[in-house]
């Protein structure tokens, strides 16, 4: 479901409206990770984008990541829920392993590279990177949120 619209309460003023994202914490075997720079912003991230109406989450993590990366996935595990307080934006993350493709950039990124944990925390925002660990202690899933810039712990 891509959207989410609450009729609130009588008294209400407004009424929450959520995106749902889907992200791929692409694992290979040496355990590096697939990360993505946005075209937009330059900040590091993992490919992922805005779920389809229609789409089931797997496959929208398949597509998203595909489109961006050029890397083909088998989608393991749901590893962490991810919640922008200030954007509404959710974002379900899951663990994937490579089967082909080649790594090339697109129109949503202008890099394309396989991280390793300690360059993940050193090229990512706090709040991108810890969906990348996350997936990589397989305690999940986890439930976080964050107000775009940093945990709200």
């Amino acid at each position: 479901m891509l959207l989410y619209m609450s009729n609130g309460s009588a008294g209400t003023k407004s009424t929450p409206l959520h995106s749902v994202s889907v992200a791929g914490a692409v694992v290979r075997e040496d355990g590096r990770l697939l990360a993505i720079r946005r075209a937009d912003n330059g900040t590091w991230e993992l490919p992922g984008g805005v779920l389809e109406l229609t789409e089931a989450p797997e496959a929208g993590v398949a597509r998203e990541v595909l489109e961006e990366t050029g890397i083909h996935v088998e989608v393991d595990e749901l590893t962490g829920v991810y919640k922008n307080t200030t954007r509404g934006i959710v974002a379900l993350v899951f663990r994937c392993k490579p089967s082909g493709g080649t790594e090339r950039t697109s129109d949503e990124s202008t890099a394309v590279d396989w991280l390793t944990p300690a360059e993940v925390e050193e090229r990512m925002a706090e709040v991108y990177a810890i969906r990348l660990l996350d997936a990589l202690d397989e305690k999940g899933p986890h439930v976080r949120s964050h107000d775009g810039r940093q945990l709200i712990r």
